[in-house]
């Protein structure tokens, strides 16, 4: 995927105007514009490092002068405390950025961390595992990008590159035949066309309407297995809904192409990364001579 430098700096404007609002008022009164110094970020917990340069430009959109040096690659793998990048520069503007850039930092290596475990579940039966359109609204860019550093695979980014015919277009519809009947009169630039099914007779209607992609939707493992053989690769497979780390390696093993998995953008637990101040070469000064 391309991420849009005009996409990626509406997000980070938007989400400093949001924390900063009108300034910090706890930072203007405590530190000097002038004071200058270095922070350090670190993993708090073993995952997978997604958003580093974020991170970075959240700093110096905050601030000029401010130093960026990472010390792990973006999509890395981090044990618990590992040190992941640091910030060096103004240190009123690095405190003023410090809670937008992990935010961003957390989110998008979580996503990248709980994605990189579900891949590896499925992997043995080279099962590809998808995103959805369950994302932050505004940050969906970002998060789909973050499923990328995880080892997964993006489904359609929006309502607009790919045609999924989903239970209520069906009913509206009459039928999943006349539903894809409809759709192909108006799809001129003929993008992909997926169809949900929930039971074996849809799954039948579907191929018959020549669907691109059959997604078997809330299905048994019992179920998607004859699915799958009924469908005798005449159309990709994709098994959706209740997908977790017990049931996903169940799931690959139907022989299904793709999972789409909600869970990796809707409900992710952010990766614990911290920031710790270095202490500047004056403040050390000043300590010493106190101490003397």
């Amino acid at each position: 995927m391309r991420l849009s430098k005009k996409e990626i700096d509406r997000i980070i404007t938007a989400a400093l105007r949001e924390d900063i609002g009108p300034g910090d008022v706890t930072t203007g009164a405590i530190i000097p514009m002038n004071k200058t110094g270095k922070a350090s970020f670190y993993a708090k917990e073993e995952g997978i490092i997604a958003g580093l340069f974020i991170a970075e430009s959240v700093f110096k959109k905050s601030g000029r002068n401010i130093i960026w040096k990472n010390h792990v690659k973006e999509g890395s793998h981090v044990t618990k405390n590992r040190k992941i990048a640091e910030v060096s520069g103004s240190l009123a503007a690095i405190l003023k950025a410090e809670r937008t850039a992990l935010n961003l930092l957390q989110r998008l290596s979580g996503i990248a961390t709980i994605t990189s475990k579900f891949v590896e579940k499925a992997e043995s039966a080279n099962t590809k595992i998808l995103d959805t359109r369950k994302t932050v609204p505004g940050m969906r860019l970002l998060d789909k990008y973050a499923v990328k550093c995880g080892g997964g695979t993006n489904h359609r980014f929006g309502l607009y590159d790919m045609v999924l015919i989903k239970d209520n277009h069906i009913k509206i519809a009459g039928s999943i035949a006349e539903a894809v009947n409809l759709v192909r009169k108006k799809n001129k630039k003929k993008i992909l066309i997926e169809v949900e099914t929930g039971n074996l007779n849809q799954v039948k209607e579907a191929l018959a309407a020549k669907a691109d992609i059959i997604m078997l939707d809330n299905m048994s493992t019992q179920m998607m297995k004859e699915a799958v053989k009924i469908i005798g690769g005449k159309a990709k497979t994709e098994a959706s809904g209740n997908v977790n780390l017990k049931n996903v390696s169940k799931i690959a093993n139907t022989g299904v192409d793709f999972i789409s998995v909600g869970a990796l953008t809707h409900s992710v637990k952010a990766l614990d990364i911290n920031m710790k101040i270095s202490q500047t070469k004056a403040l050390n000064e000043k300590i010493n001579r106190r101490n003397k």
